[in-house]
């Protein structure tokens, strides 16, 4: 008898080892984690952050196994996993994955745990490694945000994140040893209880919900509870991911369900780390190109933006929805997905990171002024390009200034690892100089350092706690010994 989806992915998850990791990824797995620890110290005054450490210290209960990054304050697992689930995403500057964001999802339950039991870094590679290639995949079975037909956009009128909640219980239940026969049982549980796909009524809408597309600390906890109720002895349903008609994707909305693209080799080929793309900015990903091609453009010619008369772009096709028009600029997230306020701040030349998220810069009046000065059109070639190379994410620029007018254009946003085109993927000293950069102000400087050696050579540490004592602005972090 055929396993169903199900099973394959408990089996999957179970029988793979450190030692069955090729080199790319294992290496991949270690800029991941690099990459979003510095995206959540970056996070750590947010708005989004700050509540989602509120929310935690509630359900943290007496222990204090876990690091909240940033914070000298620890919690249970599950608090510590609830608020470096939302400060990893609260900036939008953590990697992206397709289906869209993942990392923000699955990596905090395995940072929390893996310290919280003294786990070694090699099996934290591992369940990182197993957390990305299984939302990648069954994020291939379903529609999908930047889905294109007849040559035309066509956004699925159900589109999201869920999905990444597979990744989690996965790694949740490998790293705490679960046999494959109760990690189907979580598997299936979890298909029961995953969150909904709400992202279409938040790219629809405009003042749009700072929940964002998923919120991250809730999905975080819908897979402790299912890797736990399995554990515990709930049984879940095996052929949820098999059943086309009732099963998951009927109910989690998806009109598409291409089983055998999770399920195709798995374990043999590992598709993630060629997919993974990391943010220069913290801004969506949409506009990176455009980011790139303008900053280009006002740093060679030493363009102030007091001289700049007009800019003019040619944007992705999928991005004609309200989220990504909306010049209403009332919450510092509003800044993180309006064209024309991304283009305002690329133009006032402030080095990427925390800083383009500061009141002061995002609602002052010489970023609000010249976004009143930018206007965009959908690029012509969006949809042919974008089949040609789904990495594609086509953008063109006119700045108009002291009576002349500046041209940028390009293909592909840099830090995306599917492109052979020169520049573009971010190399690890690139990731190093953005968690340099995100970190610094957050830690002492020596943690930062102490940090980059780790995590660099995550294979060779015992215990992950010599990891995370570093990621608080505490210099002197006394770490609870597990027996």
């Amino acid at each position: 008898m055929t396993a169903t989806v199900v099973q394959q992915l408990a089996d999957f998850t179970y029988r793979t080892r450190f030692s069955d990791l090729p080199d790319a990824v294992v290496k991949e797995t270690k800029r991941i984690v690099l990459d979003s620890i510095g995206c959540a110290l970056a996070a750590t005054g947010e708005p989004k952050s700050r509540a989602g450490f509120d929310y935690a210290r509630l359900i943290g209960g007496s222990n204090d196994d876990a690091t909240v990054i940033g914070a000298a304050e620890r919690l249970s697992i599950f608090g510590a996993a609830f608020a470096n689930g939302e400060s990893i995403n609260a900036l939008d500057m953590d990697a992206v994955l397709p289906p869209g964001h993942v990392t923000p999802y699955v990596l905090p339950p395995i940072l929390a745990i893996g310290e919280s039991l003294g786990l070694s870094g090699k099996d934290i590679i591992a369940s990182v490694a197993i957390s990305h290639e299984i939302p990648n995949r069954v994020g291939k079975a379903m529609d999908y945000l930047r889905d294109v037909k007849n040559g035309k956009v066509d956004t699925p009128p159900v589109i999201g994140y869920s999905c990444s909640i597979f990744g989690a219980v996965a790694a949740i239940g490998k790293l705490r040893g679960l046999s494959s026969k109760v990690l189907a049982d979580a598997v299936g549980i979890a298909a029961n209880i995953s969150p909904v796909n709400s992202h279409r009524a938040w790219v629809e809408h405009t003042p749009s919900t700072t929940i964002k597309y998923l919120h991250a600390g809730v999905l975080t906890q819908s897979a402790f509870t299912a890797s736990y109720m399995a554990e515990f002895g709930h049984r879940g349903d095996w052929q949820i991911l098999d059943d086309a008609e009732f099963g998951y994707a009927r109910f989690i909305g998806s009109k598409r369900w291409e089983k055998s693209k999770i399920t195709e080799q798995l374990g043999d080929v590992w598709y993630f780390p060629k997919e993974m793309s990391y943010k220069p900015y913290p801004h969506c990903r949409i506009l990176h190109a455009l980011l790139d091609a303008l900053t280009e453009i006002v740093e060679t010619n030493d363009i102030q933006p007091h001289e700049i008369e007009r800019i003019h772009a040619w944007v992705e096709g999928m991005c004609e929805k309200p989220i990504w028009w909306n010049r209403r600029i009332e919450h510092v997230q509003d800044a993180q997905f309006s064209i024309a306020h991304g283009l305002a701040m690329g133009a006032h030349r402030v080095k990427p990171g925390k800083a383009w998220q500061d009141p002061k810069l995002v609602f002052s009046d010489s970023v609000m002024q010249l976004m009143d000065k930018v206007d965009h059109i959908v690029h012509p070639r969006y949809a042919e390009l974008v089949v040609e190379n789904p990495a594609s994410r086509p953008g063109y620029i006119e700045v108009y200034a002291r009576g002349q007018k500046f041209v940028g254009e390009r293909r592909y946003p840099r830090g995306s690892n599917s492109v052979s085109e020169a520049g573009i993927e971010f190399s690890d000293a690139e990731i190093i100089a953005k968690f340099s950069h995100n970190a610094d102000g957050v830690i002492p400087a020596g943690n930062i350092d102490a940090i980059v050696e780790k995590v660099m050579a995550l294979d060779a540490i015992d215990d992950v706690r010599s990891l995370m004592r570093f990621a608080s602005p505490a210099r002197d972090r006394v770490i609870k010994e597990v027996a």
